[in-house]
């Protein structure tokens, strides 16, 4: 008979992938699809993104952009995005509902077309990935949840297939046997990898992705060393992660405090502003090279953000991790302010410029974009194993689920969800959850025994 350490793995397992197994489905299929954006949207978008206007006369980019805002009604253009030949710039533009377009410039800056940004191929496969396209707190965490279970799935495996010995060779074998040990096989090739993707796209996360932040801040001898933060968001893809959630360094308001513009009443069009043209010789002069996005100031004393990404997630704008720049500028004499660079982050912060490009599948070309795309292929091979395993054992009506053991729960097992729940917090309420659906489970069927 197996013991109890193994048979609450083997238990614990059964039911994590049952219940699971759709949302891991679509993370890894809406994966494979953002493995590959740049490459989609290059063939999907290449009027936008390589096009002309047809227009032969050169206008500035401050004067596209009120164009491009007189064209779309109600939009506010906040980011500029300059990208290297032969992609044409971009224009990102917000309403006042939150809603997003994406404008693109020639190289004579006229318009060529906009494009709804929740509708890009990018997009989609970013928001399903991330929130099954739903959106929400709730679907936000149940996400998350499914990748803190993956991650019991894969160690539970590993424990099971060694402790059983499932690896090796025997002489006779059944069907359900042999798919039980591929099942075990390539769960255990690919547990090492399917990790480092599952911990590198922790940081986008909901619950598990705050906290990562803030540890980074809180402790400058590993994260970054500057400024105050905030609760994270995904609004601005375009500033590297280590710094987007930084509070920037003001411009000297002494410009705006004359024309009357209080930073209680939000951003407007400020007539004192220095134009974008002319920041670009600024930028120019200090020779940065595209890509980089130029974000809009957002009060009086705000500031012009250039920034240089290595996991934007926008096609043609990510840099190489060490690469990473964000730049400030006064909105109004254009003189720079300050910069946080690569250079500048703690070792947490370094690894997840790195490992967050790794996990998109672009931090070092083709190979890695083949290597992620095998991995998430062995993954799903892993799942459909693991059902068709579990439909060669299961009893016609039943639910054939691993019986349970009648002495007490492994203390080894407890502490090592204890530590899993402590290292993963979604996942630890998640088990409180567990125990207490299994005491009313168990409550109930002791009621019933005693009633007949």
């Amino acid at each position: 008979m197996k013991n109890s350490l193994y048979q609450s793995f083997w238990r614990m397992h059964f039911y994590a992938a049952l219940f699971i197994t759709p949302l891991l489905i679509s993370l890894t299929l809406s994966g494979i699809g953002f493995l590959f954006y740049t490459n989609v949207e290059n063939q999907l978008y290449d009027k936008y993104f390589f096009g002309e206007s047809g227009k032969t006369e050169v206008q500035s980019i401050d004067d596209a952009v009120k164009l491009a805002e007189e064209s779309y009604a109600g939009y506010k253009t906040n980011k500029i995005i300059e990208l290297e030949e032969p992609y044409n710039t971009r224009l990102s533009m917000k309403n006042a509902d939150g809603k997003e377009k994406y404008v693109f410039l020639d190289d004579h800056n006229q318009i060529i077309g906009g494009q709804d940004a929740g509708y890009t191929f990018a997009n989609i496969m970013r928001n399903t990935h991330s929130s099954l396209f739903i959106g929400g707190t709730v679907v936000n965490y149940l996400v998350e949840l499914a990748a803190c279970w993956a991650i019991f799935l894969m160690l539970s495996g590993i424990y099971m297939t060694f402790k059983a010995k499932l690896l090796k060779k025997t002489k006779q074998t059944n069907k359900r046997q042999k798919s039980r040990k591929f099942h075990a096989l390539v769960g255990t090739i690919i547990t090492i990898p399917m990790l480092v993707i599952i911990f590198t796209g922790l940081p986008w996360s909901a619950f598990m992705g705050k906290y990562i932040y803030q540890a980074s801040q809180d402790n400058p001898s590993f994260g970054t060393p500057l400024l105050q933060q905030q609760p994270p968001t995904s609004d601005v893809s375009e500033i590297p992660w280590a710094t987007r959630q930084e509070t920037p360094p003001t411009s000297d308001s002494g410009h705006a405090a004359h024309h009357g513009m209080g930073a209680d009443m939000g951003y407007v069009a400020n007539p004192n502003q220095l134009s974008v043209e002319k920041l670009q010789h600024e930028i120019d002069a200090m020779n940065i090279s595209k890509p980089y996005a130029i974000i809009y100031p957002t009060s009086e004393d705000g500031v012009y953000t250039v920034a240089k990404s290595s996991n934007t997630g926008v096609t043609g704008l990510d840099v190489s991790p060490d690469d990473e720049t964000t730049m400030y500028f006064d909105q109004y004499s254009g003189e720079f302010i300050d910069k946080v660079g690569y250079e500048d982050y703690g070792i947490l912060a370094k690894w997840f410029t790195w490992g967050i490009p790794l996990h998109e599948g672009h931090l070092f070309g083709w190979p890695n974009k083949i290597i992620n795309l095998l991995v998430c292929l062995a993954f799903l091979v892993v799942i459909v194993w693991g059902v068709r395993t579990w439909l060669l054992r299961k009893k016609q009506g039943m639910l054939s689920a691993p019986p349970k053991i009648s002495q007490k729960i492994s203390i080894p097992f407890i502490i090592f969800m204890i530590i899993l729940g402590i290292l993963m917090p979604l996942f630890g309420l998640s088990l409180i959850a567990v125990v207490l659906i299994e005491i009313i489970i168990n409550l109930v069927s002791k009621n019933k025994k005693e009633a007949n």
